[in-house]
């Protein structure tokens, strides 16, 4: 048997990687099992789970999120029955084989697209043929590829994120991406692709996240995706698009306008504003129209806008950094994802390590540590930075606190509360809603001199339409008033509760 094995963030991902490689195993699919666990199970439970199933050949995708926990599963598995045939795929294995303990570990790798190669490994392998440990797979014309979206079963639509995909590549060259080795974006037969997603429809799909870096490259056939979904829109749809910040067309916008509250949310990708970094990075953005497309977006969709910043790009200083998030804040996007530079193995931002600086963890996430810009301790409060803001800033439980925080001076202000709060509690993780809201006031009417009467009108409210029952300290003093409200509140709506968990 062949067992396509991967261990994803949570249960409520899946896998579209294997199931690609599934949807292309022609006659060995009989003989073919897809397999997902979670990276929190112990490593010896998952090999036992395997071995339970017999395997002759298992095939891990290996993801940057995944590869110490996967590297220990394959190190006890070699050690009980090495005389299973371990292979290797994924970004996080398709570059740098040789400096990877496990890549030694395995008998093989497959670097680049596994679709065709995987399952043309495994003929060789099951005919007794001795192919190298390292494959090098290029992308087949598309056309070869079969889509995998009927190995989607009814437990995945009815529990799990689908992600789906009408194109692959990417034609920019942002150093930070892995994207920037494509050559260009590649679109699937679109007849065939909104069939499939007419038959995952059919099933009961509502939710769609399309893992296109450019959805709205081509615009025709950004179009004739919108058409199809705003066809079929009800109360349940919810979908998931990454854009270009500086390209949005007069069709585009128009489809764009007709989506419902709580249908459609837009990754967009700013990155940066700093033309000098922007310049560094291999980056074409045009930051008026990047403006002016978020400003109309918010102004005339119901969208939830979903921004992306990156910290400890190179050039990046401080100032520049604030001054980009003070801008992007402004623009007033639902999120604002405040992520750290990694060094993805592949990605041309090793270029820079030497020039600027650039000094990263050794471990997954492999996140930068150092700049000649940033130093380590400054990097450490911007990543506590990123942590509270997602806690706070992105929550969507502050709406009313995170103004009050933000002021007329965001980053500033928000980097003295992540400052004060990490000062007072020492935590940046496990920290409970009800203490937040109580930070939150506490730093409110000290720190930042808010009106008390201001800060306890505006964190109650936030309280109140939360649905958390544990009652701040703040407000424990009107207990009679707020308990039944936590008790009884109003949920946010179904479809703004899907909404903020695949955000």
């Amino acid at each position: 048997m062949i067992f396509l094995v991967t261990l994803n963030a949570r249960y409520a991902h899946s896998s579209l990687g294997l199931r690609y490689l599934l949807a292309n195993m022609d006659e060995l699919a009989s003989q073919t099992q897809l397999l997902e666990y979670i990276i929190n199970l112990r490593p010896q439970d998952v090999a036992e789970k395997l071995l339970e199933h017999k395997p002759r050949i298992i095939g891990f995708g290996v993801y940057i999120w995944n590869v110490e926990e996967t590297r220990q599963v394959v190190a006890i598995l070699k050690q009980v029955a090495p005389e299973i045939i371990i292979v290797l795929g994924g970004p996080e294995v398709s570059y740098e084989t040789d400096r990877q303990p496990i890549v030694e570990l395995a008998d093989h790798v497959v670097t680049g697209p596994g679709d065709l190669a995987f399952p043309q490994l495994c003929r060789q392998l099951l005919q007794g043929g001795k192919p190298s440990k390292i494959i090098l797979a290029e992308l087949p014309p598309l056309a070869q590829i079969k889509l995998p979206y009927r190995y989607y079963t009814d437990e995945d639509i009815a529990n799990r994120t689908l992600y789906v995909e009408a194109s692959r590549g990417c034609p920019f060259k942002c150093d930070f991406c892995l994207s920037s080795l494509d050559k260009t974006a590649w679109g699937f037969d679109l007849d065939k692709f909104l069939a499939e997603m007419q038959q995952l429809y059919d099933r009961g799909a509502r939710q769609f996240k399309f893992v296109d870096r450019t959805f709205n490259l081509n615009v025709k056939t950004s179009l004739r995706i919108l058409e199809f979904f705003l066809e079929r829109l009800d109360e349940r749809l919810f979908l998931h698009f990454e854009v270009i910040p500086d390209h949005l067309p007069d069709p585009l916008k128009t489809a764009l306008a007709r989506f419902s509250p709580g249908s459609l949310q837009l990754e967009i990708g700013v990155q940066t504003f700093s033309p000098s970094v922007q310049s560094l990075i291999s980056r074409k953005q045009d930051n008026a129209k990047t403006e002016a497309n978020l400003n109309w977006l918010r102004e005339h969709t119901s969208a939830h806008i979903h921004a992306d910043l990156i910290i400890g790009l190179p050039g990046e200083d401080l100032a520049s950094f604030a001054s980009g998030f003070d801008r992007l804040a402004k623009l007033n996007p639902q999120e604002i994802q405040v992520g750290v530079l990694k060094r993805l193995r592949g990605a041309p931002i090793a270029r820079h390590e030497q020039t600027h600086g650039l000094r990263f963890n050794t471990h997954p996430p492999y996140n930068i540590l150092h700049t000649d810009r940033l130093d380590f301790l400054t990097v450490q409060r911007l990543s506590r930075f990123a942590r509270y803001w997602e806690l706070v800033g992105n929550s969507g439980r502050f709406k009313q606190g995170r103004d009050l925080i933000l002021g007329s001076d965001p980053f500033a202000r928000f980097l003295s509360f992540s400052d004060w709060v990490f000062a007072t509690t020492g935590q940046t993780y496990e920290i409970a809603q009800g203490r937040l809201f109580d930070l939150l006031f506490n730093w409110l009417t000290g720190m930042a001199c808010e009106a008390r009467d201001i800060a306890y009108a505006a964190l109650e409210a936030d309280f109140l339409s939360s649905g958390i029952r544990s009652i701040p300290r703040f407000l424990q003093g009107d207990i009679d008033k707020v308990k039944p409200a936590s008790e009884h509140s109003t949920r946010v709506s179904t479809r703004q509760s899907r909404h903020n968990a695949h955000s």
